[in-house]
């Protein structure tokens, strides 16, 4: 933890999504997804505060690895990572509680380059809150905090500058793979386009290993997971005025090894109609339908290396922990 003695800068924050628009952002997802073939939903409607409760459990369960490998990276190559970039600001795309993100800030404060930090999260209650706590942990720090969407509000980061200096990106948590390669191309070229000569991205990427390892991981023995994925059930229910029944939905996760990734699914278990009043759908769902919830793409290195050199970035540094399960990929503009 960072240990400078001084006063904490006032925190300033930036609300580009209010909640009537992450409520109509919502509602027009759900309207997409619901109508779609197959059904699909986007993985936001997982977070609410539930769904947050569930994951902040699932991180911490026997199975899921990436919240501690990642975490392990971060303890052994923060510095590495600070000497590297030399970064003045620090941005953190969906960054939460900035929980792990303290290890680059200790790093970046150590190395006596760090001038500012950039949280930027769809939540603006919880991104408040660790704002307000990352400027009293490191006083003379300026916090700018950005209320925001990925698919609409990364074109103002760039504007959210705290003087001279290097900038780093970092998204951590392989978040990135829950877009498929399109999307995946659409956001590294947006936040290199945001970037200067000499700024960076730090990337976390959950690595291809073991089928068996991958599955259990989101179909852990308490079902922790599968209560997070019908949670989205009730989440519908309560925000649009469906009728779904938890009960009659499974939850499914697979490795999908076409696009080597994870898919999470609510399967019915049973033909079922369902009333979205609050977007006046009827929607028929067949016995043994699935409706996506999410997908979690896992990395090859070479792969990761094509993505940002298609998107102007220039891969320099690859680190992952002593099992090879996750990576840190950083590169630079």
């Amino acid at each position: 933890m960072n240990t400078a003695v001084g006063e904490a800068l006032p925190v300033v924050v930036e609300v580009h999504l209010g909640p009537d628009e992450m409520n109509d952002a919502l509602r027009a997802d759900a309207r997409r997804g619901l109508t779609a073939t197959p059904k699909v939903l986007s993985p936001l409607w997982f977070y609410d505060e539930v769904g947050c409760q569930l994951f902040d459990e699932i991180t911490r369960l026997d199975e899921y690895y990436p919240t501690r490998r990642e975490r392990e990276i971060l303890e052994a190559h923060a510095a590495d990572i600070a000497a590297a970039t030399t970064a003045a600001t620090l941005v953190e795309l969906g960054s939460g509680t900035s929980e792990k993100t303290r290890l680059l800030l200790d790093a970046l404060a150590e190395a006596g380059c760090l001038r500012s930090f950039v949280p930027f999260d769809c939540a603006e209650t919880t991104l408040r809150a660790a704002a307000d706590a990352v400027a009293d942990e490191y006083p003379g720090t300026m916090v700018q905090a950005v209320v925001g969407d990925f698919a609409r509000h990364l074109p103002v980061l760039p504007q959210v500058r705290s003087g001279p200096g290097r900038r780093m990106v970092a998204f951590l948590g392989s978040t990135i793979g829950n877009l498929d390669p399109a999307g995946r191309a659409v956001m590294l070229a947006e936040i290199a386009g945001g970037l200067r000569p000499g700024d960076s991205l730090l990337l976390g990427c959950d690595l291809v290993k073991d089928i068996a390892r991958l599955e259990a991981a989101y179909n852990d023995a308490r079902g922790v997971t599968a209560a997070f994925n019908l949670n989205v059930l009730s989440a519908l229910n309560r925000q649009l005025g469906a009728d779904f029944d938890p009960g009659g939905f499974e939850h499914v996760a697979f490795f999908e090894t076409t696009h080597e990734r994870i898919e999470m699914r609510l399967r019915s278990l049973r033909r079922q109609e369902v009333r979205v009043s609050g977007l006046g759908l009827d929607l028929v769902f067949g016995a043994g339908e699935d409706m996506r919830t999410e997908i979690s793409t896992k990395f090859r290195p070479a792969t990761v290396r094509a993505e940002m050199a298609a998107a102007g970035l220039e891969l320099r540094h690859v680190w992952t922990d002593a099992a090879s399960d996750f990576g840190l990929f950083l590169a630079f503009k």
